[in-house]
């Protein structure tokens, strides 16, 4: 079973978001954090929820969990104090597929929270090319607003758009990495728009999944 630290929110998850089973090919576990909301962690990156992600990591564990991911990609800000302080592996972001790959660049819900600290952090390099949305978008708003409505086609060309900026301002990039766990559902629009291969932490969580099950069999 993988266990799925959740970001306390309200706004709609539909299908590829992290929150939704049917974005899932494995048992799947959700736990929120209490208080970990948008706004502590994408803007403020508030280092008192270090403990709280903790303990509700090791409830997951208790209930079977062989592997833990989360709901932000933001959240590889903890990534070394998360994997250190449990034992199965933690995948605290996409932003962790980066090193893997030759020419990326980076889709964010937030280009100004996202520096070279986050991608130091995920071992990438601090030269990665990052494109945000763009602010008070309506998928930014619904994300880090924690608003009740979200209007897919909307979110789906403010994903669009800012993938197409990237690839305009970074003509060499070979691939994309969608930060925002929010943004899978978008993901192939953003492959048709863009002609590159999109990761995302779907993507990353299945292929670190089918490794883990190598080792020995899931439960």
């Amino acid at each position: 079973m993988l266990g799925v630290l959740m970001l306390q929110t309200q706004f709609p998850r539909p299908p590829g978001d992290v929150g939704h089973p049917a974005s899932f090919r494995m048992p799947v576990r959700w736990q929120v954090v209490p208080g970990a909301t948008p706004g502590r962690v994408v803007l403020q990156a508030d280092a008192a929820l270090l403990r709280p992600f903790i303990d509700a990591a090791w409830q997951l564990v208790d209930q079977g969990a062989r592997a833990l991911t989360t709901s932000c990609g933001f959240l590889v800000r903890y990534q070394r104090e998360l994997q250190a302080a449990l034992p199965v592996p933690v995948w605290t972001s996409s932003l962790l597929k980066l090193p893997e790959l030759s020419r990326p660049g980076v889709l964010t819900v937030d280009a100004q929270s996202l520096g070279a600290a986050e991608l130091a952090c995920a071992g990438a390099s601090v030269q990665t090319p990052v494109e945000g949305l763009v602010p008070g978008c309506s998928l930014q708003r619904t994300l880090l607003e924690d608003l009740p409505r979200l209007d897919p086609q909307a979110a789906c060309r403010d994903v669009v758009e800012a993938a197409q900026r990237l690839v305009r301002r970074h003509p060499a990039l070979d691939s994309i990495v969608l930060e925002c766990t929010n943004m899978p559902p978008y993901a192939q629009a953003v492959a048709q728009a863009t002609g590159l291969p999109v990761h995302h932490l779907m993507t990353l969580v299945h292929e670190r999944w089918a490794l883990l099950r190598e080792q020995k069999p899931a439960t």
